[in-house]
């Protein structure tokens, strides 16, 4: 159990998820986390810490190890079929890890090593290895090419680190790579300034209706009731086990009434977002949810105003010019939103300025920051990342309501 953790996903080609890189914020570089009992026992009274399950979501993990861990205290705990140990060290001047690898793929699992320059080929290493992680920062392109028919003639998988653009994603996957990790996905592919699809107006209504003071509730049930797709999607997020464990929720008036008007608000707008973005990874809409969750629980530790929910919806839309394909602000003019979520979402707002930076930092794994924007806002670092940890377990939770009726990425040529 963990609970000052980051994870950061690898996608495949179709841009779907296949695995999280799990970076630990007790371990030396990120690397898998030893703890003494009286430590551990601390964290799980203290800390409300998540299995691998809760923070991969029932993905891959891949998590690091020192060569000390994997030769002398390996945690035999861990499930193979569901953990990749990638080595935090490097493997070629390691006395002891090369026989410890060998026990530990006996064990059933796959293990990976980062190698920025492509030497792995030249190492007796290999023949253990199951993938390669390159970092396109750190070596030419050339050079990858150049290596890479060694790789592929070993099997061995590749992932491209730091891809972090469209273009780096393209030519990776013309290069020969099988996963790609960074946040390219999360990036507009084109500018283009166009208008939204006259197909799409329903939702820039409910957009609209989500961030309004007053709520008119007769108006949003005819927008959700003369589409059956979205009344069937509402209420399967409304009656998701995760958000509503006791009463079936048959109608949006029913849900008004047993909910409140802001959760009813939060749900509209996620169903918003899902809509606009129906021909986009679903990692974008899971980042969007895991921000909204994490924005809205900062915002009710703060003491803001909850209605409308303008932290849960400054979250749940920071990623709108990736989904739309548009600059941020071409998007905002196309939508009904007030003035107050305007400005925040734009990043006029020191508030949700701070949230964003937090936020970023969380997804990064970038330590410090969160312990900057901590003081910032006057809240524990530890209770902050509580906190993001329960909009990760939310998130998962509404990504699997959402999962089935998702369109695939289309698969890049």
């Amino acid at each position: 159990m963990f609970a000052f953790i980051a994870r950061q996903p690898i996608l495949d080609k179709t841009k779907d998820v296949f695995a999280y890189e799990l970076l630990f914020r007790d371990g030396k570089a990120g690397a898998y986390p030893e703890h003494s009992p009286e430590k551990a026992q601390y964290i799980s009274e203290h800390f409300h810490p998540l299995g691998l399950d809760d923070i991969s979501g029932e993905k891959t993990s891949f998590i690091n190890f020192s060569s000390e861990t994997i030769i002398s205290r390996f945690p035999t705990t861990l499930n193979p079929e569901s953990v990749v140990v990638e080595l935090a060290d490097n493997p070629f001047a390691q006395t002891g890890l090369l026989e410890a690898c060998q026990h530990i793929k006996r064990l059933g699992f796959r293990i990976a090593i980062d190698d920025p320059m492509m030497l792995s080929a030249k190492h007796e290493i290999l023949p253990l290895v199951d993938i390669v992680k390159v970092d396109l920062s750190q070596i030419r392109f050339e050079n990858i090419e150049k290596n890479i028919p060694r790789f592929l003639d070993a099997n061995v998988e590749l992932i491209a680190e730091q891809v972090d653009t469209q273009d780096q994603f393209a030519t990776s996957m013309d290069l020969g790579f099988d996963f790609f990790q960074g946040y390219f996905f999360a990036q507009p592919e084109a500018r283009i300034l166009r208008q939204l699809p006259a197909s799409k107006m329903n939702i820039v209504d409910l957009i609209g209706e989500c961030s309004n003071d007053n709520f008119d509730i007769d108006k949003v049930s005819q927008i959700v009731e003369r589409d059956a797709a979205l009344s069937y999607l509402l209420l399967k997020f409304i009656n998701n086990p995760l958000i509503n464990k006791r009463h079936k929720i048959t109608s949006l008036k029913h849900a008004l009434n047993y909910m409140g008007e802001v959760e009813v608000k939060k749900f509209i707008a996620l169903l918003s977002l899902t809509n606009l973005g129906d021909d986009k990874p679903l990692e974008i809409i899971h980042m969007s949810l895991v921000r909204a969750k994490f924005f809205d629980l900062l915002s009710a530790k703060r003491g803001l105003k909850a209605n409308p929910p303008v932290g849960f919806l400054v979250g749940l839309f920071s990623l709108l010019d990736a989904l739309l394909d548009q600059s941020i602000e071409d998007v905002l003019k196309q939508l009904p939103l007030s003035v107050e979520l305007n400005d925040a979402i734009l990043g006029k707002t020191p508030e949700f300025n701070s949230y964003m930076s937090l936020v970023r930092a969380f997804e990064g794994a970038l330590w410090m920051n969160v312990i900057k924007q901590a003081k910032v806002l006057d809240i524990d670092q530890k209770q902050l990342h509580i906190l993001y940890n329960q909009a990760i377990v939310w998130g998962n939770g509404v990504r699997s309501a959402i999962s089935t009726h998702f369109p695939r990425a289309p698969v890049q040529s």
